[in-house]
């Protein structure tokens, strides 16, 4: 980019080395879109700031210098060697070097260690290129040095190998498993992040490259339980991980087609994505606590969306999600079971089943609709091919009733009453509990029958449940 080209320019007119490095050079060769540009140069940090008007000190310590360009920030570091690891994340100190060389040799992978300028060409002295095309993620140097230096690194190769839909290397993978216990020395939110990324990557299936190596059992020991889980049952054909597994990868496809429905939340999509993976990921998180065997040998999983809302909570709070997270995917799981049977009679719709979406709204939230819908579609398409038409046609049924009563303007939460609490107190029903008791009250009767929304009906029947009310405390 233009402006990458101008720092590097400004910085090689100096007397000084400069290039394009790591991931933005790897995205470059395989023709994706970079999302951001770092430089690394032969520069000292004091000589970057004096070669641009406008820098931030993000990381002064470790050689790095934000140069500003306009509103954009680039990331400018010296070439540099870390020097000894004692937490297996931090080098205890950096040393700078004027070679290039040396400051690839300490980066994590083959294929982020290349280096680029237009007047040199390409620098890759560990055949990253060549790794890009076997599409391997191999480690620079020794894996076991590499990943004793920063634990982190391991997740981050299984995340590469799954965005870019990538093989670990062999002595890659080995040394995975012999580090994996020195994982617990990072923290939670890393952890997440990597996660996360793998997650909404189109090759979510390298997960299992954690099992494989032992990683797994140090951040998310939940699912190495849920993959020796068999559900032998006529309804399913996976165990239980690999049936979540199947379930992450299909809402990735749904969103990508139903986007528009979560314009609503105003979340960036990567939100609403991450809530949906995580949604289909942890679904059935309960199911090896929740499963029993009945006299024919079928495994049945009683009470699984009630444990299971739960413990997925457990399991985002351990890994610091954001509290709209944790409730969203803990609603989606709780109620992801629920069945259509009233919006779907003889192989059609059937309105009569709004009033049974009605009450899903009320108890769900209205919000957590359109999640819950892709939870459950991407849910069914994971499992076996057992009637499965006619659940797919009951949950289109359900998505119709739910579009019924939006459309129709029906309640399905107090504020939606055509009265509230100051036109009661208004016709002389006091403040106080019995108030909010009232229109709860008024609501139960709503949802049943959404004619009874008008004022004067409402009123009525406020007025006389408070009149028994009061009756009914007298004579106690």
């Amino acid at each position: 980019p233009e402006k990458v080209e101008h720092i590097i320019d400004t910085l090689t007119a100096a007397g000084h080395e400069a290039y394009a490095v790591g991931g933005c050079v790897r995205d470059a060769l395989l023709g994706r879109e970079p999302a951001d540009w770092d430089i690394t140069t032969s520069a000292r940090p004091e000589q970057v700031k004096g070669l641009f008007r406008r820098t931030i000190d993000t990381g002064i310590q470790h050689g790095t210098v934000t140069v500003m360009i306009g509103s954009e920030g680039y990331e400018v570091t010296t070439y540099r060697m870390d020097g000894e690891y004692e937490d297996h994340r931090h080098p205890k100190e950096v040393i700078f070097t004027p070679d290039l060389v040396e400051d690839l040799k300490r980066r994590d992978f083959t294929i982020n260690a290349m280096a680029y300028n237009e007047t040199s060409g390409l620098i890759d002295e560990f055949d990253g290129l060549g790794d890009l095309g076997r599409r391997c993620i191999r480690c620079v140097g020794s894996p076991r040095e590499r990943f004793e230096e920063d634990a982190l690194r391991m997740l981050r190769g299984i995340r590469f190998a799954g965005q870019l839909q990538f093989h670990i290397e062999e002595k890659t993978k080995e040394a995975i498993g012999e580090i994996a216990p020195t994982l617990v020395n990072v923290s939670a939110e890393r952890i997440r992040t990597e996660l996360t990324k793998l997650l909404c990557s189109k090759g979510s299936d390298r997960l299992m490259l954690a099992e494989e190596t032992g990683l797994m059992k140090y951040f998310l020991p939940e699912f190495s339980v849920m993959l020796k889980t068999e559900q032998n049952n006529p309804h399913h054909c996976f165990d239980v991980g690999h049936h979540s597994l199947a379930a992450v990868s299909h809402i990735q496809e749904l969103y990508e087609e139903h986007k528009d429905a979560f314009s609503y939340t105003g979340w960036t999509e990567e939100k609403i994505l991450t809530i949906l993976v995580y949604g289909a990921l942890l679904h059935d998180v309960a199911k090896p606590d929740c499963r029993t065997v009945d006299e024919e040998g079928i495994h049945h999983f009683h009470g699984h969306p009630e444990a299971g809302a739960k413990k997925a909570k457990q399991i985002l709070r351990r890994l610091k999600f954001d509290n709209d997270t944790i409730s969203m995917v803990g609603r989606m799981i709780l109620y992801h079971d629920r069945r259509y049977e009233q919006c779907y009679d003889k192989g059609a719709y059937c309105a009569k089943g709004k009033r049974g979406m009605r009450r899903l709204m009320n108890q769900i939230g209205e919000d957590a609709m359109p999640f819950l819908f892709l939870l459950q579609k991407a849910d069914l398409l994971a499992q076996s091919d057992y009637t499965r038409e006619e659940k797919l046609a009951k949950l289109s049924a359900a998505v119709k009733a739910w579009k019924d009563v939006l459309a129709s303007n029906e309640a399905v939460k107090v504020s939606d009453l055509s009265i509230g609490g100051r036109d009661l107190i208004r016709n002389g029903i006091a403040p106080g509990p019995v108030l909010g008791e009232i229109l709860h009250y008024l609501l139960e009767q709503v949802l049943e029958d959404p004619a009874l929304n008008e004022p004067d009906k409402l009123l009525s029947m406020a007025l006389k449940y408070n009149q028994n009310k009061k009756g009914k405390n007298e004579d106690e």
